[in-house]
């Protein structure tokens, strides 16, 4: 029960900090920056692991690493979005 708590206080807290750095449209709302942190999480310890061969634990090492997974999903969220909105603009 303590994991599953952790890393939804570590979903919201990534989440929150990478919809402040790059601002998407979308669902918003605690709800929606747990999905956009939990998803971070999986993407920044995939290339954590990938680059470093390790990734970092901990309150501050775990929201950092999802934080920075998080801004990088948000970022591809938001060049495939721009793309297609480009594609019907007047």
């Amino acid at each position: 029960m303590h994991h599953l708590l952790f890393w939804i206080i570590v979903g919201i807290i990534a989440g929150l900090l990478a919809k402040s750095i790059v601002p998407s449209e979308g669902a918003g709302g605690i709800l929606g920056d747990l999905v956009v942190g939990i998803i971070g999480a999986f993407i920044g310890g995939s290339l954590f692991t990938a680059f470093l061969g390790y990734s970092y634990g901990g309150w501050v090492g775990s929201t950092g690493v999802a934080f920075v997974g998080a801004v990088v999903f948000l970022a591809i969220l938001r060049s495939v979005s721009f793309g297609r909105q480009s594609k019907y603009a007047d």
